[in-house]
């Protein structure tokens, strides 16, 4: 049976230049990276050097990149670290009601633990926030403002230079989970006016437990990671070098390849979309139709639940989901979907196709076919029809 992969969102085969560039990290150049002999400074000469590879290709120093074990902790470490450390100026901060639980959860964790007010910015039916509300949103105690670049589950960009502006003009802090696009469109940090960015590896078709946060000079932010003098006192914890070089090696194979890349996804999604929507009837496009990531599609079917088509999708070879993994399992309906005003019916009966360079138009044909008939199986079953 054909194997299809479409939930790239959710993570990436390694690849095979990334799992050459770390295996010598593993079994030969295996030192500590913070030990003072040969070995440990041959990992330390590669810790730098990827250090340098990620800086360059957001446009900055390799000093502001703090390297962590994924996305969850950067999101963490900048929402945390920013409210411990500046306690004294305020306790509100401003997001988003779509964002991902990396940073839904740590803002729970600070109104409750450390008393913030935390508001939860609206968005419109297209997954976009809205800057007036933005503005309307910031108070003399906000001190953060946290938007994700591209949403996970829809794809759809914020204006983030626009957000970054609203921000600067206040002299708040802006962060901004940037986990899906990394490889995927260009981040100039300096241009886009970024403080705090994250990061995550396995996204990039790098490997899992590695990521980065970039952290703008002079940013105020308290490590809530305590023991050694690591990442220059920001987070402690013996680097994880095999991980770090091949983060940093899926970064330049990403940057070199991401025109190719670009206008290979768009076209694939673009022919998944024409196809079913010519195929079957009611089904519905969620998030921004043009500005989104070119590798994602979001798609409601009526009359079905999404986990039902991912199973019976499954059984063919077809490998998607109906959402962020991270909420997999979950019984309610995706939080992003009904923030942006989706029935409840039709956002439990969607599905995140998301696409990665190595699949092929073939992969889309062979998609074509078998799709639409479960889909009309499954709503011969079902009872709302």
């Amino acid at each position: 049976m054909k194997q299809i992969y479409l939930d790239h969102n959710a993570t990436t085969p390694v690849c095979k230049e990334v799992l050459e560039a770390m295996v010598p990290y593993f079994i030969q150049d295996y030192g500590n990276a913070s030990s003072v002999y040969s070995m440990g400074q041959k990992a330390r000469h590669a810790v730098d050097e990827a250090r340098e590879v990620i800086g360059n290709a957001l446009g900055t120093e390799a000093t502001d990149i703090i390297f962590t074990s994924g996305g969850t902790e950067a999101n963490n470490f900048a929402i945390k670290g920013i409210a411990m450390a500046n306690l004294n100026k305020g306790r509100h901060i401003i997001t988003s009601s779509i964002e991902h639980l990396a940073v839904l959860e740590p803002c729970r964790f600070i109104e409750k633990e450390l008393g913030f007010d935390v508001t939860y910015l609206p968005v419109d039916k297209q997954g976009m926030v809205d800057t007036d509300k933005l503005k309307d949103a910031i108070r003399k105690d906000t001190i953060l403002i946290s938007i994700m670049f591209a949403n996970n589950e829809t794809g759809t960009i914020q204006p983030i230079k626009d957000i970054s502006k609203i921000a600067r003009e206040n002299k708040i802090y802006f962060h901004t989970d940037s986990v899906q696009v990394l490889g995927k469109m260009p981040i100039d940090v300096e241009e886009l006016g970024i403080d705090m960015c994250s990061f995550s590896g396995h996204k990039l078709y790098g490997p899992k437990g590695i990521g980065a946060m970039y952290l703008r000079k002079g940013v105020r932010i308290t490590p809530f990671q305590h023991g050694g003098h690591h990442e220059r006192n920001k987070r402690a914890g013996t680097e994880n070098v095999p991980g770090i070089v091949g983060f940093a090696k899926a970064v330049k194979i990403a940057y070199r390849d991401m025109k190719k890349n670009d206008d290979h996804l768009k076209k694939l999604t673009k022919k998944m979309w024409e196809g079913l929507n010519k195929e079957l009837k009611e089904i519905y496009l969620n998030g921004h139709p043009e500005n989104r990531l070119s590798s994602t599609l979001n798609i409601s079917f009526r009359y079905i639940e999404g986990e039902s088509m991912v199973l019976n999708f499954d059984m063919k070879g077809i490998s998607a989901s109906t959402g962020s993994a991270c909420t997999s399992g979950s019984l309610e309906p995706s939080h992003v979907l009904t923030a942006m005003g989706v029935s409840p019916d039709m956002a439990q009966g969607s599905v995140r196709f998301s696409f990665g360079y190595e699949n092929t138009e073939e992969d889309v044909y062979y998609c074509l076919a078998e799709i639409p008939p479960i889909v009309e199986k499954l709503r011969k079953m079902s009872p709302l029809c």
